[in-house]
């Protein structure tokens, strides 16, 4: 009953209401603050004339008002509603819902209102005047009273148990029978659900309260006539009437209906109005479970994609320290290649010159000898030597063979800016396709699948890949790989159960979600088994059943329908009846195909002989697509036909063809031709026929097997096939 509580607070005040009123706008306010939001207009002349002269506009504020009153004797009283006028002097108060409302000065709530007073709701802020009654016109809303005392009642000290017989604990039922509150310890000891005592009410203790003190209902009297009661009630008016205002004639012309019967009635549209209200509270619960349970998910996804942030950064991170210590590397390599070069450098110069030295030191001690003999005779090997010690000290000799700079620059700024450009992007794997069941079907040995995107996914789709396997259970093998969200498969076999499935992809990659043998590839495809049945309009009926599995199989039709086909027939066939009567305008024979391949399963026809003239020899029988269309059929490697049996016109030809035994079997007018016609058949065959012009044939397909014969025999006798 928390949540009530707003609703029994007044507007004004923002208290429980008091002596509650209600408007002309079906809102609610306290008999004292209707008192303390009204507003005066000024004596000498009505809001509309004050407007109309143009006087008066310094000193008051014109807001638009009706002129009727709030009453008329002409209908329920609900006048249109303007403005009010309110005097500058008036003192200003706001109310809690934001609506500043002008006060009048009064001494006390008994005060009389003034003449020309208006009152604006708190709430819809529409205004009107108030007639001689003031606000005793206003009916009193005794409904919510009531409801605010028991709510206030409930909201007291909490109940407690009357048998406890130490400390007693708080009540949590009580019985309206037994007139008395229990604990649960209590409840189960003395009021057990059996027996006679099943058939007792057990109710809250706050409704048990309320019903304790519940006092007999009010009675409601006339605003307008105060001592008649409310026995009335005006369709019109909307509003409860006396019989004193009946007689006096002010809803004479309206429908008055009894009062308790529309109080019932329209209890009754309130419970259904609350039915539907109670409908929409149900699915705002559900959403706000959701929406808790997505405050769950988010926080728990935040903590993932957190770790995952962090995670990426230090893999950034440790790629950069490993890239750190591989220039680290490179350049300590620099650093002692440079410090050997000049260490070798500074040793050779070190020899050299103490070499230098030495023989500077020889030759200055020689210089100064006196004997001249003796210094000629190593003089010149002296000066040889002076000039060769010399020469090799020459150009570059006393040049660094290294710079103490390191020629090494760092290249981050691309690095830098790729971490400046280091951001989120909102590319994801595409969430799984739906299947759309109203688009879905089968014809003949045709299926047409369609899917499409969950309402609520954002991610962008590139395309979708269809997959089937061979209806065998083998592999899948893609057979769409498109933007379309609709794919017709065409040249499936009868008979057969396909398993099929698509993927939604983009840039980011493939939906995976469950897995499938030894894939992780997200199986969709039509969620349900497909049923077909076949109809008279050669349509297959698919009827749906959902399954806990995400794959579909694909079951089509068990026997087939198919026509001529133009577009592989020789230009001289004429074709008719929807392309199941073919004729010939050639004296030669010409081949004719069926537009349907089979491969698999055990399948019959027939074609009537509609006109048969000078003995043409028609040929029936199955061909490959590439038979030989201007000879008869049969002349090749690529057509298996029967050319003579009895055919006459209005004979009947039957084609057994059965790929579980490879063999082909003929009838005319269902007498079979002779034992087994082929044997050892395997690939794919079309129906085919080749005759001239003097034949015309008809088609019937989508025939039952002849009951003599059963699929997958052994070996059929001659006199049963």
């Amino acid at each position: 009953m928390d949540e009530m509580e707003e609703e029994l607070k007044c507007p004004v005040c923002g208290s429980f209401y008091r002596e509650p009123i209600i408007l002309p706008c079906s809102h609610n306010i306290c008999l004292a603050c209707a008192r303390n939001i009204l507003v005066q207009t000024p004596d000498a002349e009505s809001p509309q004339s004050s407007r109309a002269s143009g006087s008066g506009v310094s000193d008051y504020d014109y807001l638009d008002l009706d002129k009727m009153s709030l009453y008329s004797e002409a209908d329920s009283g609900y006048g249109s509603y303007g403005g009010f006028v309110s005097a500058p002097t008036t003192p200003c108060q706001k109310s809690p819902n934001g609506v500043r409302h002008h006060l009048l000065p009064h001494p006390g709530s008994l005060t009389p209102i003034p003449r020309n007073s208006c009152i604006t709701c708190p709430q819809c802020h529409r205004s009107l005047i108030l007639d001689d009654r003031g606000l005793r016109g206003f009916p009193k809303n005794r409904v919510l009273e009531g409801v605010v005392d028991r709510y206030q009642q409930s909201k007291a000290a909490a109940l407690k148990c009357q048998l406890c017989e130490k400390s007693p604990k708080e009540a949590t039922v009580m019985c309206e029978q037994c007139d008395v509150f229990y604990c649960d310890p209590c409840r189960l000891r003395c009021h057990p659900p059996r027996g006679p005592l099943a058939k007792h009410r057990l109710v809250p203790p706050a409704q048990g309260r309320i019903s304790r003190r519940a006092s007999p209902r009010k009675i409601s009297t006339c605003t307008e006539h105060e001592l008649e009661n409310l026995s009335m009630y005006c369709v019109q008016c909307k509003m409860p009437v006396c019989y004193q205002c009946l007689e006096e004639g002010k809803h004479g012309t309206h429908e008055v209906k009894a009062l308790g019967a529309m109080w019932k009635l329209h209890k009754g549209q309130l419970s259904q109005a609350l039915n539907g209200l109670s409908d929409r509270a149900t699915e705002a619960k559900e959403f706000l479970v959701q929406l808790k349970n997505m405050v769950q998910h988010i926080q728990e996804n935040g903590v993932e994609f957190e770790a995952c942030l962090v995670a990426q950064c230090d893999a950034l991170i440790d790629a950069l320290n490993r890239r750190k210590a591989q220039l680290l590397s490179q350049v300590n390599k620099e650093h002692e290649h440079k410090l050997k070069v000049v260490r070798d450098q500074i040793s050779h110069c070190t020899v050299k010159l103490r070499q230098t030295t030495g023989l500077m030191e020889y030759c200055l001690e020689v210089i100064k000898e006196n004997d001249p003999s003796g210094f000629l005779q190593i003089s010149d090997a002296l000066i040889r030597r002076v000039h060769m010690t010399e020469s090799q000290w020459g150009k570059g000799t006393l040049t660094p063979r290294m710079t103490s700079d390191f020629d090494l620059t760092l290249d981050s700024g691309p690095l830098l800016q790729t971490i400046h450009q280091l951001d989120f992007v909102q590319m994801k794997v595409p969430a799984a396709p739906m299947l759309q069941l109203e688009e879905c079907c089968t014809q003949n040995n045709s299926a047409t699948l369609s899917w499409k995107q969950p309402p609520l996914s954002t991610i962008a789709v590139d395309g979708y890949i269809l997959e089937l396997d061979d209806g065998n259970g083998g592999p899948f093998r893609e057979v769409y790989v498109g933007t379309e969200t609709i794919c017709t498969v065409d040249g499936l076999h009868f008979n057969s159960t396909y398993k099929s499935r698509v993927k939604a992809f983009n840039a980011s990659g493939i939906f995976l979600q469950c897995n499938f043998t030894s894939s992780n590839l997200y199986l969709l495809v039509l969620c349900g088994v497909c049923k077909i049945m076949i109809i008279a309009s050669h349509l297959a009926v698919v009827d749906i059943i959902n399954t806990k599995n995400l794959m579909v199989h694909i079951s089509l039709c068990a026997v087939a329908w198919f026509t001529f086909d133009p577009a592989s027939a020789h230009p001289d066939i004429i074709f008719s009846n929807d392309n199941l009567t073919v004729s010939c305008n050639s004296y030669d024979d010409r081949v004719v195909l069926g537009n349907t391949a089979f491969s698999r399963g055990v399948h019959y026809w027939e074609m009537t002989v509609d006109r048969y003239d000078n003995h043409p020899d028609p040929a029936f029988g199955i061909a490959r697509s590439d038979v030989l269309k201007d000879v008869m059929l049969g002349k090749d490697d690529k057509a298996w036909a029967m050319t003579d049996g009895g055919i006459t016109k209005g004979a009947t030809i039957g084609v057994l063809l059965d790929f579980t035994r490879g063999i082909l079997i003929f009838l005319v007018n269902d007498e079979q031709q002779g034992p087994v016609a082929f044997e050892g058949l395997e690939g794919a065959y079309y129906p085919a026929i080749s005759l001239n012009r003097n034949v015309q044939v008809t088609l019937h397909t989508g025939l039952p097997i002849p009951d003599f014969y059963t699929p997958g025999e052994a070996d059929p006798t001659g006199s049963v096939c």
